[in-house]
């Protein structure tokens, strides 16, 4: 099936998220929680950013645990709307978390310290679609399109199945991640 644009195909996959009930959503994040921890990416990485998953993308709430368990640094996305950037903060304990714009969790200026983009190992990008070339439609913001230019360490998407598209449009700015996971399988982008 073929789309048009990126806001059909955006509503497209969230309609087919909205249809999964929470035990499949549950069970279908820890597949694909359990293949990450045991990626070479995950072992290797110090410092992992990732983003403070809101229902019904996957699952990460587990996998900051997981890492802080292992002894890793997770950073989490701090958005900068009149700059357009993000930038990432090390959390240690979820309280240092706060609710900004549209639910979302981001870290608290004053409990969280700025990791430097080179210091960041492996980065779990997000996204609503994704093809297997590891391109990959967003929210619509453009903060990872941006901050993804100059990011040397690892990338790589998690994704329910539902989400792999035959057909996205690629513009010129987009960067594909190289590794996508399901909880049917691992995908090498590139």
């Amino acid at each position: 099936m073929e789309y048009l644009n990126k806001h059909s195909l955006r509503t497209e996959v969230k309609e087919r998220l909205k249809s999964m009930d929470r035990m499949t959503y549950e069970h279908r994040s820890y597949l694909i929680a359990n293949k990450l921890i045991h990626t070479e990416e995950w072992k290797n990485a110090d410092v992992i950013g990732i983003t403070v998953s809101h229902f019904p993308e996957v699952d990460t709430w587990q996998l900051i645990r997981k890492g802080w368990e292992q002894g890793k640094n997770m950073v989490i996305p701090k958005c900068i709307p009149s700059k357009k950037e993000m930038i990432f903060k090390r959390i240690t304990a979820f309280n240092q978390l706060e609710s900004v714009f549209y639910g979302l969790f981001e870290p608290m200026d004053s409990e969280t310290k700025r990791i430097d983009k080179n210091d960041i190992d492996l980065l779990i990008v997000p996204g609503l679609a994704y093809s297997k070339e590891g391109f990959r439609i967003g929210f619509g913001g453009g903060y990872y399109d941006r901050f993804l230019k100059g990011y040397h360490g690892a990338t790589l998407s998690l994704a329910f199945a539902v989400q792999l598209l035959d057909y996205i449009p690629v513009e010129s700015h987009d960067l594909p991640v190289r590794k996508i996971i399901t909880e049917k399988s691992v995908i090498n982008c590139q």
